[in-house]
């Protein structure tokens, strides 16, 4: 059984919970319902199948289906995450900052759903492996690229940009993310 540790899990919780006149259990195993009500630790592993089907209420209900909101969404949980791991920015760095990811990825999930494949001064490339049905492996590349690309605006990267190399989703065997960016003048 594949997890995922509460950091990440706590998102999804509260933005169903958010939802108050929506009855979860006409949507949600009773199982998964529980989690609502519960405090969620943010260090505790929870179940990635539960994720994933919260992922999908999430998508369809506070997204609406547009994955470019679950992008956005993934750009501004980059703060979040910095905020729960300061140490994951270096200030002006895109590349210590990614190379911090690296250690800090395996905290989040307890089997190898990213991976750094190629890290230079102005461009990276990631995979991503969730291993999840369709919509919620979808939904949650678009989530980790905005993610990237938020990540490498705290860590000082300007113009960045981030496209799918490969998709899981149209048959690809993995999803591969294509990062680039620029830095300011000075820090060139």
């Amino acid at each position: 059984m594949r997890h995922v540790r509460g950091v990440l899990f706590l998102d999804y919780v509260r933005m169903l919970r958010a939802q108050r006149s929506v009855d979860w259990l006409q949507h949600l195993p009773p199982e998964d319902v529980g989690y609502l009500s519960r405090r969620i630790e943010p260090d505790a592993w929870y179940p990635m199948a539960t994720f994933e089907r919260m992922g999908n209420e999430v998508l369809r209900t506070t997204a609406q289906g547009k994955l470019e909101v679950v992008r956005l969404w993934g750009r501004f949980s980059a703060g979040q995450l910095r905020a729960a791991h300061p140490t994951l920015l270096a200030p002006q760095d895109p590349v210590d900052t990614l190379t911090r990811f690296r250690v800090l990825r395996e905290t989040f999930f307890d089997f190898p759903a990213l991976d750094v494949l190629m890290l230079h001064d102005s461009e990276a490339q990631i995979a991503i492996r969730y291993h999840m049905g369709m919509p919620a492996e979808e939904a949650a590349c678009y989530q980790t690229l905005g993610f990237f690309e938020g990540l490498l605006e705290l860590a000082g990267g300007r113009a960045v940009t981030g496209s799918f190399r490969r998709r899981s989703w149209e048959g690809d065997a993995d999803t591969v993310v294509d990062l680039s960016w620029h830095l300011p003048p000075q820090l060139s």
